[in-house]
């Protein structure tokens, strides 16, 4: 049975950090490239960074520098460490999988599986 836990979103002030984890049950995550977006309200899903099944890496402008993408396949669990955060980092963030490569990864296309969500809000 596949399953996706995704947890760490909550709310924080600007310039603080949070790290957000995707736990994937019933995959076998080595095969796959795990990729986080973002959908803010009335706008359209963002893909943030992705990280290829051996481990290479891509990040949206938007974020580089700040944020960084790592994965424990033991675990079975793909994290997003986010710092300096800012307002406009605020969404409800999405993890998906994708078999093997990051190439297309801000195309949610490319996914074949997708967890529920879990929302980052950034106020002072």
């Amino acid at each position: 049975q596949l399953q996706f836990v995704e947890s760490g979103g909550d709310s924080v002030q600007p310039g603080q950090s949070l790290r957000l984890s995707c736990s994937i049950y019933g995959l076998t995550l080595n095969n796959y490239a795990i990729g986080w977006f973002r959908q803010a309200p009335g706008k359209e899903r963002e893909g943030v960074s992705c990280i290829s099944s051996t481990g290479g890496t891509n990040y949206a402008d938007s974020v580089k520098g700040r944020f960084g993408i790592s994965r424990d396949n033991f675990k079975s669990t793909v994290y997003l460490q986010m710092n300096s955060l800012k307002p406009e980092d605020t969404a409800a963030y999405y993890c998906a999988a994708a078999l093997y490569s990051c190439s297309a990864y801000t195309d949610s296309r490319e996914y074949d599986f997708w967890g529920q969500g879990t929302q980052v809000i950034v106020s002072s």
